[in-house]
Order: structure tokens, then C-alpha cells, then sequence
């Protein structure tokens, strides 16, 4: 059993990240090929087609019943995205950050860590019967997605478009079967995810949430740890940390958001440490902009967050 949950979870994880790239590729082609603004595409299937695998995952797991593995998958993989995946990242190349990112996109994200922290918690802060992000809470936070979206439009339109090499055009035919392709790999893949990794819960005698927060949420990481390294190896480090904080608010406030209102979240056990964990490595991050090299994540700071995450990895497998 143990064998079968393990191949289709990777089977899964290979659809799931094929079918992102196809998405992105497909509609990135088609958009162009109808004069769509670099600008917008970068903005809308660019960026939903790098966090699809968490919302595949999520929508699948809320769908399903598993809140606890949706739950544990964002906050996972907020964590992997700063300790691992900008870890990684800052070994192969020092990653110099935008004025922007350091002032307004990493609190942001800060931000955003405290509202679900906050809003997740009814019982200690209200005294509910039950703590849980609800469906209101989700409204809410689609509402500060809207804002940071406008923002974002706002700060493109200032700095301007620049043109993308990789966005091929094709013909309408193909794109349109890569895009059906991509969702179908997306759907697919996200269930073979959902469905073994809760068999692994089952079998290993650990919570959903525990096997979101370490195995699905790294698989689910991995398109951005994959483009991060390359682009780190290429030397175009400027816009890798901006690109995971984004990915980070993009995770919070709409992929949470969005599961929540199809099925409102409960509060399990121990995610409160996780959640104060995802906020201290927001706060770490902005603290490391102002250690050694200002505006620069160095090397010896990769070091030390890979350091913390396999130290949050080996304690995630004892409570366990």
C-alpha cells in the first residue's frame, strides 16, 4: 500500500508540474497571440500558473474533506519558499532585493501572516466554540488580495513592461490543447497528491495537517525552487526574492482564501506553532536585508535558513 501511495504521489507530483508549465506556456502563447500586454499576462496566468499546484491541491483537499492537509500545505510551503527555497538560492548566487520588496512586499507578506493568524484563532481572541478560517474570513482576505493585485497593476504600469523571449507564439490550435493538457495534468495530479498523501497519514499514524506542512507543501514548492536555482545558476537573481514573497501573499490571500470559502478551515492541534514559524521567517527575511550586505541575502544567510528549515523538518518528524 505504502509502495502504491508512493508512486502515484510522485506520479502526481510530475503531473502536477507539467501541467503548470504547459498551462503557463499555452495560455502565455494564446494571450500573445491576441495582443495581450506582456504586462497582463505576467500578471494573471504567469502568476496564477506558478502557485496552481497549491491550488489544485487545496481546492482538492477542501473538496475532499481534508482541511487539515490544505491548511498545512499553505503554511508549509510559505515556510519552504523563504527557509529552503531562498536558502538554496542564496548559496548558488547572493540574492540582491528591490527597494520595493524590502519596503512594501515583505511586510505585506508579514502582514498577511498576521491577519490569518489572527482570524484563524476565534476561540482564544473571541472565545468561539471553535477556531477555523471561515468563509468570512476567506471574503476577507480575497478583499486584501484586491487591494494588493491593484497595487501590483500599479507599480507594473510605473516600471513598464519588458518584453519576454520565452513566451512563443503558436498557433491557436496548440496553445488551446497545451492549456486543456496543463489543467487536465493540474487535476489530475493534484488528486493522485491528495488522495496518497492522505494514505500516508493513515499509514504512518500522523496528522493530514503534518504531511501538508512537510511532504505535499515541498512538492508543491518545487516549480519555484526549480526556477529559482536556475535562475540563480543564470546569475538573474534580481527578482528571485521578489518573486517568492509574491508567491507567498499570492498563497495567503487567495489560494487560503479561496479553499476557505468552499470549506471553512479548522484550527488542528500544533498549527499555531506553525503558523508563528511562517511568521518568524517573514520577520527573518526582513531582518537579513539589513544584516551584512544591505539590500543583499548572502551566502551565510542561505546557510542559516537551511539550517532552521531542516531543524523545523526534524521536529515536524518527531511531533509526528
Amino acid at each position: 500500500m505504502m509502495v502504491g501511495s508512493l508512486i502515484f504521489f510522485v506520479l502526481g507530483l510530475v503531473a502536477l508540474i507539467k501541467g503548470a508549465d504547459l498551462l503557463v506556456d499555452g495560455a502565455g502563447s494564446l494571450a500573445k497571440k491576441f495582443g495581450v500586454s506582456e504586462l497582463v499576462i505576467g500578471l494573471t496566468v504567469v502568476a496564477f500558473g506558478t502557485s496552481s499546484p497549491e491550488l489544485v491541491v487545496n481546492l482538492l483537499s477542501a473538496i475532499r474533506g481534508s482541511t487539515e492537509l490544505a491548511l498545512g500545505n499553505i503554511i508549509g510551503s510559505n515556510i519552504a519558499n523563504v527557509l529552503l527555497i531562498l536558502g538554496v538560492t542564496a548559496i548558488i548566487a547572493p540574492l540582491a532585493v528591490k527597494r520595493s520588496t524590502i519596503w512594501s512586499e515583505i511586510p505585506l507578506m508579514l502582514l498577511a501572516s498576521l491577519a490569518v493568524l489572527f482570524l484563524v484563532n476565534d476561540g482564544a481572541i473571541d472565545g468561539a466554540g471553535q477556531s477555523a478560517v471561515t468563509r468570512i474570513d476567506g471574503l476577507v482576505l480575497l478583499l486584501l488580495f484586491s487591494i494588493f493585485l491593484y497595487y501590483t497593476y500599479g507599480i507594473s504600469r510605473v516600471k513598464g513592461g519588458t518584453d519576454n523571449p520565452d513566451i512563443k507564439k503558436r498557433s491557436w490550435q496548440k496553445a488551446s490543447l497545451m492549456i486543456s493538457g496543463g489543467l487536465a495534468g493540474l487535476v489530475l495530479g493534484g488528486y493522485w497528491m491528495v488522495d496518497s498523501a492522505t494514505k500516508f497519514a493513515t499509514a504512518l499514524g500522523v496528522s493530514e495537517a503534518v504531511i501538508g506542512l512537510s511532504i505535499v507543501a515541498i512538492g508543491t514548492s518545487l516549480p519555484e525552487l526549480a526556477t529559482s536555482v536556475v535562475a540563480a545558476w543564470r546569475k538573474n537573481v534580481d527578482i528571485a526574492v521578489g518573486n517568492i514573497v509574491g508567491s507567498n501573499i499570492f498563497n495567503l490571500l487567495f489560494i487560503l482564501a479561496t479553499t476557505a470559502v468552499i470549506r471553512p478551515l479548522p484550527l488542528t492541534s500544533g498549527l499555531n506553532f506553525d503558523l508563528t514559524v511562517m511568521i518568524a521567517a517573514a520577520l527573518l527575511l526582513f531582518i537579513a536585508m539589513f544584516t551584512g550586505r544591505k539590500k543583499v541575502l548572502e551566502r551565510w544567510e542561505g546557510v542559516s535558513f537551511l539550517a532552521l528549515y531542516a531543524a523545523y523538518t526534524g521536529f515536524l518528524v518527531i511531533r509526528g
